[in-house]
């Protein structure tokens, strides 16, 4: 395994060189100069950024200035680098005057570089699917854009973002994601993201989603694109699919036709739309616990297969809480939206970049990506990150890239043999202070 196919850097660098990012500023006819801030440099300290555990602009200044980002500097700009000033207006301003249609075209090379080296052979592989929210930075532009959510006591201060990414099930890789407003006039649903983002998926891949995607036009919109889908359906859509009752566990062929609201939600399917596939209906659960499992599938796997893979559809939620937690994407501390989006663009690279080491060690030792923990790895990462920039040679160099996998291999996830002795539960949180209230009278 070669240096650069290991660590964060060499991943970087292996997918995002200074030559391919020059590339694409030709193509979108960006003027380039020689300078320490170049853009491929700049989108790697915004990525490096969300890898730290403080994520501030002086960080990554220092981290320039020790030499971090060297292998992307070129021979004029190295030596400049030893003068740079320690102060973070040079690095904001170049992140303000950095294109947000580079940063996204360069986070998309990304993917699809990774996407080959974890799996180079091409195979079929499942997606999960699944939305969330965003918290953001309560400016003027923002909240006009993503309005806050508004209740029974008053409209929210914090603009909200609604989220879909779909992740690789077997690593976890994210794809680019896919946002828009939650509120306002403006607002989008998650099947309508999820439409956008089927179409980097690579062809005969297959989806994964729950309740919440169980609907016609998303089996509708995977097929125009190729793709497989694997849905849990809400109980009384089963029933209508089925066209009786269910009283038996089992698999029956289906032919799903749209609603009139299903056409009127699309602007209008062609003649005759239909979607053919099969319901699997099994029990699942314990005791009086147990409940219907309805699940309709494009693909050809058996029952059994069918249902195990929909049973990994849960990790898209320790993903998601990776994503917004351990690299902090909960919360975008931008105060414009062309910043905003290029902080996301390149949190997600970020999270990639440590699922990509995480898929790696677990080959190198014959394990599971998903039996890694993610913020052990991440952790590994920023702690051995010193020691690659200060091997002396290849050969240190390739003897600490391999420590790093090694020491990533040891975090995996404990086995529980048994559920948990306790109920899981939270305190409840002290207030205080009375809560703000936004003047009613005043204008986003």
């Amino acid at each position: 395994m070669s240096q650069t196919a290991s660590d964060a850097m060499g991943l970087y660098q292996r997918c995002i060189s200074s030559a391919v990012v020059e590339c694409l500023q030709k193509q979108m006819r960006v003027k380039t100069r020689d300078c320490v801030y170049t853009a491929a440099v700049v989108i790697w300290m915004m990525i490096h950024q969300w890898l730290q555990p403080k994520g501030t602009l002086s960080t990554s200044v220092e981290m320039l200035s020790a030499g971090a980002a060297d292998p992307l500097l070129s021979c004029g700009a190295r030596l400049r680098r030893k003068c740079i000033s320690r102060r973070t207006g040079g690095y904001s301003h170049a992140r303000q005057r950095l294109p947000k249609l580079l940063c996204k075209k360069v986070t998309k090379e990304l993917i699809l570089r990774l996407r080959e080296i974890l799996n180079p052979e091409g195979k079929r592989r499942a997606y999960l699917l699944d939305g969330s929210s965003l918290e953001l930075e309560a400016s003027p532009g923002l909240r006009r854009v993503y309005p806050p959510a508004v209740n029974q006591h008053g409209r929210g201060h914090w603009p909200v973002l609604r989220i879909v990414v779909l992740h690789e099930l077997e690593t976890g890789l994210a794809e680019e994601p896919q946002w828009g407003a939650m509120y306002g006039p403006a607002a989008v649903s998650e099947q309508m993201l999820a439409e956008k983002a089927m179409d980097a998926l690579p062809t005969d891949s297959v989806l994964v989603g729950d309740r919440n995607f169980g609907i016609f036009s998303i089996a509708w919109a995977a097929r125009q694109r190729g793709l497989g889908v694997i849905v849990r359906l809400t109980e009384a859509r089963a029933l209508k699919l089925a066209g009786e009752p269910i009283g038996a566990e089992g698999e029956r062929a289906v032919q799903w036709t749209p609603t009139r609201f299903d056409g009127r939600r699309q602007g209008g399917m062609p003649q005759g739309a239909a979607v053919s596939g099969r319901l699997i209906s099994v029990r699942i659960g314990r005791g009086k616990l147990r409940e219907w499992l309805h699940l309709f599938t494009t693909g050809s796997e058996t029952r059994e297969e069918v249902v195990a893979l929909y049973g990994e559809r849960w990790n898209i939620e320790t993903d998601l809480r990776s994503l917004k937690r351990t690299i902090r994407l909960h919360h975008i501390a931008a105060r414009n939206e062309s910043t905003m989006e290029k902080e996301l663009l390149t949190a997600v690279a970020a999270y990639n970049l440590v699922r990509a080491i995480m898929a790696l060690a677990a080959r190198r030792h014959g394990l599971s990506p998903r039996q890694l923990s993610f913020s052990f790895v991440m952790n590994v990462v920023n702690a051995r990150w010193h020691k690659l920039q200060t091997a002396s040679n290849a050969t240190s160099c390739q003897r600490e890239v391999m420590a790093i996998l090694d020491r990533a291999a040891q975090g995996t996830h404990p086995k529980r043999t048994k559920p948990r002795s306790y109920p899981r539960a939270a305190w409840r949180h002290s207030q205080l202070f009375a809560a703000r209230r936004e003047d009613p009278d005043a204008t986003i």
